[in-house]
């Protein structure tokens, strides 16, 4: 697989030769306490496993199938909990953005600004994005073919920021329904950047659930050791100690109490790849 460019986010590398990293957290922040708890959970099981671990989660889920799903805590609020989640653990944080509004202010809080893979050809947000300075991760639509990617990575570079992440999290296949083509893996990695898998998004049944998305959860370790095969640089897991009682993708998310073991599957997988 073409070799990438080395993204630097604090002492994390990702890309080249560099090993496996992991994006990991809630779907969406549902209150203060959990969102804390399941990051230090997070984080013990990053040192003793030495994990080069990103937080994740979101402070707005826009993107919903039905006005009554629920969102999140807005982007003050939001903020205010990663902001205690990187001052209390030190670690990297990850957050979707959707508005070019909300791009500066997040950029204080966020080490990683995602574009949400329904808005990637929103040509004023990426120009935003890339305009942070801040690394940005491009998920790709359902909609885009990976070497329609290049053309949302070009809109980044055009800002001078070269800072970029690239996450495949499947593709639109008939109705209400992703498919994971490895294939996109090694051709997103040709334009030089690092490429993320994103395992539960990729098993998600969009709008399946009358008003609201459904999944299939049990497939996502499946798919990650198949992107770990295929080479990727990195995995991104949403997760929740209970996900039956998650207010967002409860049917995708991995409990987290099952997250070590499958992270030692992947490494496996990675050195042997590497």
């Amino acid at each position: 697989m073409a070799r990438s460019r080395i993204i630097h986010i604090g002492k994390i590398r990702i890309g080249g030769r560099n090993p496996l990293i992991l994006i990991a957290g809630p779907c969406v922040i549902e209150d203060r306490a959990s969102c804390v708890r399941l990051a230090g959970r997070l984080v013990r099981l990053a040192r003793r496993d030495g994990i080069p671990l990103i937080f994740k989660a979101s402070y707005d889920k826009a993107n919903r199938t039905s006005h009554t799903s629920y969102r999140g805590p807005g982007l003050t609020k939001g903020l205010e909990i990663l902001r205690e989640v990187k001052e209390r653990y030190g670690i990297p944080l990850l957050v979707d953005v959707h508005s070019e509004q909300e791009v500066p202010l997040a950029a204080r809080v966020a080490d990683v600004l995602q574009l949400p893979a329904f808005l990637c050809r929103q040509t004023d947000l990426v120009l935003a994005l890339g305009e942070s300075g801040k690394v940005v991760n491009i998920k790709k639509g359902q909609f885009l073919a990976p070497w329609d990617v290049r053309h949302v990575a070009a809109k980044v570079e055009s800002t001078g920021n070269r800072n970029i992440l690239i996450t495949e999290r499947g593709t639109t296949f008939g109705y209400n329904n992703l498919v994971a083509d490895m294939r996109s893996l090694p051709a997103l990695r040709e334009y030089g950047y690092p490429v993320i898998f994103d395992a539960t998004h990729s098993v998600q049944l969009p709008g399946a659930g009358d008003g609201a998305t459904k999944g299939d959860g049990r497939w996502a370790p499946h798919l990650a050791r198949a992107a770990v095969a295929a080479g990727c640089d990195g995995i991104f897991l949403e997760t929740h100690a209970h996900p039956e009682q998650a207010l967002s993708d409860r049917e995708n998310a991995l409990p987290v109490s099952k997250l070590g073991r499958l992270w030692q599957e992947l490494i496996g997988i990675d050195r042997v790849v590497r």
